[in-house]
């Protein structure tokens, strides 16, 4: 059978699914894809809560049992579309054994005008931007209309999902004739509507082919795509592709593809490459592709743009880290002080009651006052101050989203000192002086960088989402809160911070003698 998610995945992991179901059937789900699996259940519960308990007066509603088996929620789905109820929440369709069809929707709602049903699913993710043209409906009634303040964010896996179950409907008389589908996206504040029929032709064409890989009837080979990483079957197809020195190691996806279609299949003959980009590749980097094909074949782990690297560097440095807990809330702010050359013990400030908690508010006010505290000692003193971060993206979202949520509350900045902080030239991001320096072959996270520079994590199982389960458990959401954990996203933390140190320490000396130049490979 063909889920829609694989439509837009990987087709070698459909052959490989289809082909040998048990070699994968006791491998645990990673840990990455489980929390995004919690974190999209928990959403589309708090979306059923407010949409099948009141809005909408006059319409009827049928919750289908979840806990039902599949084939029941089928039959009690197509009873509550026979019998016209208006909002049918945890759809299920039957399954099309003859054309290998499977789909459910997180809600159907009847079209009262063209009759039968319009899918709607629920999905953690954006599904629009600011912007405008984007066409969406209120939660509580279906009224499509083009929206001023928000643009379409392209998600095609969305669009074929929907598709599958407008296919679905059809077979059985209960497809509107509208041919549309919604989306509740991320924030669960309207619809976004999207027209099937601009895309059916491609969801038919994507989903002939995806069956014809499952029957056995076209082959296929791995090639490293970004699925890859969380995949099952990954260290069988690494070790397959390794072998042949396949040119997806070095240009994972369509830029795969790009070059294959220009004769270049292996690493070897890209890193031999003289000339401009293919004409169909796209976007820049074309040229460290090739470099880093280049380091591939040297096992460098690293690459120098620049003659001399540079980092920023002042008379008082702090090395910031922050931990957050998905879109609840940061509950820990890690630190390290250096001044005059002397390193003071690391200082965390934390909440751990559990997230979403007004309690947060204390911990980063605690947090954002001692930080411009010492940076207003320090330019008081005529010194020079830097905070580091790495990769500023993440600290700049909960600095500013912690000063929009708590504003008003004892020692919460405003947006506006934030902005002033972050654009200023006392936050510097490391992420970006590596990005501007150097050629990363194996990825550009601090994990990847900054053994190069000598650093290593005392936890060998360190990692962001590794650290989201770990905050479970410290927090006690499904028992007593385990001090353990707690100790250990503090041993996880401050590494982070101290690796952030030790590398910018690095790139400002040792870096230019021991990482060679890309004119050198």
């Amino acid at each position: 059978m063909i889920d829609p998610r694989a439509l837009t995945g990987c087709r070698h992991r459909v052959h490989l699914d289809t082909a040998y179901p048990q070699a994968v059937a006791d491998v645990p789900t990673d840990i990455g894809v489980q929390q995004r699996q919690e974190a999209a259940r928990a959403f589309r519960e708090s979306v059923r809560e407010r949409l099948m308990s009141g809005g909408g007066a006059g319409y009827s509603r049928v919750i289908i049992d979840p806990t039902q088996p599949a084939a029941e929620r089928a039959t009690a789905t197509l009873r509550a579309c026979a019998d016209g109820i208006d909002r049918i929440w945890g759809a299920v369709l039957p399954l099309e054994y003859d054309t290998g069809r499977r789909g459910r929707a997180e809600m159907l709602i009847r079209d009262r005008e063209g009759g039968g049903y319009i899918p709607v699913i629920v999905v953690n993710h954006k599904v629009t931007d600011p912007g405008s043209g984007a066409v969406t409906s209120g939660l509580d009634d279906w009224a499509p209309a083009t929206d001023a303040t928000r643009k379409v964010r392209a998600q095609l896996r969305d669009q074929f999902r929907l598709a599958q179950v407008y296919r679905m409907l059809e077979r059985h008389g209960h497809a509107s004739p509208g041919r549309l589908g919604g989306a509740i996206g991320y924030g669960g504040e309207c619809v976004l509507v999207h027209d099937l029929a601009a895309v059916m032709d491609q969801y038919d064409e994507r989903f002939a082919d995806r069956l014809a890989v499952a029957r056995g009837e076209v082959a296929t080979v791995p090639s490293q795509v970004g699925e890859c990483r969380s995949c099952p079957w990954w260290s069988d197809c690494k070790a397959s592709l390794t072998e042949i020195r396949d040119v997806s190691l070095v240009a994972t996806g369509s830029r795969a593809d790009v070059l294959r279609g220009v004769g270049v299949r292996t690493i070897d003959a890209l890193a031999a490459w003289d000339g401009p980009a293919p004409e169909e590749w796209q976007g820049n980097g074309f040229e460290d592709t090739v470099v880093i094909a280049r380091a591939w074949l040297a096992g460098v782990p690293l690459v120098r743009r620049v003659a001399e690297v540079t980092v920023t560097r002042a008379d008082v440095e702090v090395d910031v880290d922050m931990e957050s807990y998905q879109e609840h809330g940061a509950y820990l702010w890690g630190t390290l002080l250096t001044e005059n050359g002397v390193t003071e013990p690391y200082r965390p400030f934390v909440t751990w009651d559990p997230l979403p908690t007004v309690d947060e508010a204390r911990s980063f006010a605690e947090f954002w006052t001692w930080l411009t505290g010492t940076l207003a000692r320090t330019l008081e003193q005529g010194k020079t101050f830097a905070a580091y971060c790495y990769s500023r993206s993440a600290e700049d979202k909960w600095l500013l989203g912690s000063a929009t949520r708590f504003a008003g509350l004892p020692g919460i900045p405003t947006v506006a000192e934030i902005r002033t902080f972050i654009d200023g030239p006392h936050w510097v991001d490391v992420y970006q002086a590596v990005s501007d320096q150097f050629i990363c072959p194996n990825g550009k996270g601090l994990k990847k960088i900054a053994p190069v520079a000598g650093f290593h994590w005392r936890d060998a199982e360190a990692g962001g989402e590794a650290s989201m389960s770990w905050y479970r458990e410290a927090v006690g959401y499904e028992g007593a809160p385990d001090e353990s954990q707690r100790q250990r996203l503090f041993v996880y933390n401050e590494d982070d911070v101290r690796a952030t140190k030790v590398l910018r320490e690095w790139m400002s000396g040792r870096a230019a003698a021991e990482v060679p130049l890309a004119s050198e490979l």
